[in-house]
């Protein structure tokens, strides 16, 4: 692992959980449904991602508001909110209050203890297979507190790993989390084992433009999650998910 993650495990660490916060699952958003009406009318299904490190600064929660409905406005069929507080300058309140657009809402963070999982109510929760976490009983802790786990790949190995889980949804991230670089061709390498599995597949980071955007569909995305190129502007999207 690179060391900043290891340095983003380290503060997690030493700050603890928050407080339990607990809602039915028959509240969940479903983020396949959403992806599939996105397509039905014409988009590119794109979780369009609060991300705050993008900015160099913490975000007011009116700003988070105003992100959310421009992402909802734009047509991104899900919502991505970085909670990590120390290197992405996220925070909890981010992804309450990114909920209210309407949209689906996957909270991203560095999972490694099940009493995280339940410090925010979200629709769904990544969890990252590089952090050698337990996946069968954090992906079984995601669902019985009413989330979908987003299971995160980046190797062969890890996909191995994901894909003897119950887990339905899986990410394949294009950045490398031990050297940083992002490389495409990530996802075109491990995308085809996905597809043969039958899951929902995620296209992570790297897409900056339709040119990127369509590569990852034609690769066999099922969605797409596009985080700094959103926070210079979030109209940007509108220009990303069209077919």
């Amino acid at each position: 692992m690179h060391s900043l993650i290891d340095g983003i495990l380290e503060a997690s660490r030493a700050r603890g959980p928050a407080a339990t916060e607990l809602w039915p699952a028959e509240e969940r958003r479903d983020l396949v449904a959403s992806a599939a009406e996105a397509k039905r009318n014409g988009l590119i299904p794109i979780i369009a991602e609060i991300k705050p490190k993008a900015l160099g600064r913490t975000l007011a929660q009116e700003e988070v508001a105003t992100y959310a409905r421009a992402y909802a406005q734009y047509g991104a069929c899900a919502i991505s909110v970085l909670t990590e507080p120390t290197h992405f300058k996220g925070s909890l309140e981010n992804a309450r209050t990114a909920r209210r657009a309407g949209l689906p809402v996957l909270r991203k963070d560095f999972i490694f203890s099940e009493v995280q999982l339940s410090e925010v109510q979200a629709d769904l929760v990544l969890l990252i297979a590089a952090l050698d976490i337990d996946l069968d009983r954090f992906v079984a802790a995601a669902r019985d507190l009413g989330m979908e786990p987003l299971v995160e790949v980046h190797s062969e190995k890890e996909m191995e790993r994901a894909l003897s889980t119950e887990a339905r949804i899986i990410g394949i991230n294009n950045r490398n989390l031990k050297t940083l670089e992002v490389d495409l061709e990530t996802f075109e390498r491990l995308a085809p084992r996905a597809r043969d599995a039958g899951v929902f597949l995620v296209a992570e980071s790297g897409v900056h433009s339709p040119e990127d955007a369509v590569r990852m569909v034609r690769a066999g995305a099922d969605a797409l999650l596009v985080g700094t190129e959103l926070m210079a502007g979030p109209e940007r999207l509108g220009e990303l998910n069209r077919l």
